[in-house]
């Protein structure tokens, strides 16, 4: 809206001389009308395509198979961003959006890991734009990822393991606590699962993970026993392997398993217990005792090996331990 100012201002200024000041009035007035007129209708041109190709960006995602969960996450960030914005994608500036991320961080009080996931899905938005020809070159290309301290994250221990199964009300939490622990799989993984899917004899299972790929995962003898005694308790025609206790016998979400672990966590005086600190016990569990990192890799279903790295940190005692065999 400033060009349109600035231009009102130019020819005011280069026709000042030729016009009375009654003269000047009525052609800032006409100036004003058509140019505010063009203005609007710019602004929702911008805005549509703008739309259009947020519209496209999300279907192109569902194609390459990314859960409604990651979808709705991408659109919760975009949203933000959209209102934000004053140009159409192809006028955004590499400046514009590193000036966008430094006051979201400010404004939202945030940590770096939370501007960094901003940033990664403003520039997927702008990689596939690219990629399609919607514009010649996405502005978050040089904008490098944010770092942040690196957190050694705790993991469960054994003595809140046992609390935790001691605490299980239902054969159900029970055998859910224990296949989460033994076979480190995602919590979408876990609540997608039937009961056709489970192998006993084999105590393993096939998950579909992200982007929708299959793979094996493995569970201990006790989540056997567990899951046997579980299903054995139910009278129902639901393929789910877990389902809810509120007598709707509905498959269990992904928000039910977190409430169900948050409240358990509470009720025994744990921190923080979410499905999440299951995987990272587990891989963390796998490296401490030898596994090699390359196994852990195809057990957690990770494309590259640094993600793996990222979830398991190798106990510290074990390290020293380590230190006075090898090298003390």
């Amino acid at each position: 809206m400033n060009e349109y100012k600035q231009t009102i201002s130019r020819i005011e200024h280069l026709m000042e001389g030729a016009l009375s000041g009654s003269q000047r009035d009525l052609l800032h007035a006409v100036l004003r009308q058509c140019l505010d007129d063009d203005a609007a209708r710019a602004d929702a041109k911008t805005s549509m395509s703008n739309k259009r190709m947020l519209d496209a960006f999300y279907a192109a995602k569902r194609l390459e198979g990314c859960s409604e969960r990651t979808i709705s996450y991408y659109a919760s960030v975009l949203h933000h961003y959209m209102v934000n914005i004053t140009t159409g994608f192809r006028q955004v500036t590499t400046e514009e959006v590193r000036s966008y991320l430094i006051e979201y961080g400010q404004r939202k009080g945030v940590s770096k890991i939370t501007v960094d996931n901003v940033r990664r899905v403003i520039s997927s938005l702008f990689s596939w734009l690219e990629a399609e020809d919607y514009i010649l070159k996405s502005p978050v290309r040089r904008i490098k990822k944010i770092r942040s301290p690196r957190n050694i994250k705790p993991v469960i221990t054994d003595d809140e393991l046992e609390t935790m199964r001691d605490g299980c009300t239902c054969v159900r939490d029970l055998a859910l606590v224990d296949l989460l622990t033994s076979s480190g799989m995602r919590v979408g993984e876990l609540v997608r699962l039937n009961r056709e899917d489970i192998d006993f004899e084999g105590r393993q299972c096939v998950v579909r993970g992200k982007g929708d790929k299959e793979r094996r995962v493995y569970f201990d003898a006790r989540t056997k026993v567990h899951l046997h005694e579980y299903l054995n308790s139910r009278h129902d025609e639901n393929p789910a392997l877990f389902i809810s206790l509120d007598g709707t016998k509905k498959r269990l979400e992904i928000s039910g398993v977190e409430l169900r672990l948050r409240m358990l966590g509470r009720s025994l005086g744990l921190p923080r217990v979410h499905p999440h600190k299951f995987r990272r016990t587990m891989a963390t569990r796998a490296i401490d005792k030898g596994m090699p990192i390359e196994q852990v890799q195809v057990l957690l279903g990770h494309s590259k090996i640094d993600t793996t790295l990222c979830y398991a940190m190798v106990d510290q005692e074990n390290v020293k331990q380590a230190h006075r065999k090898f090298i003390a």
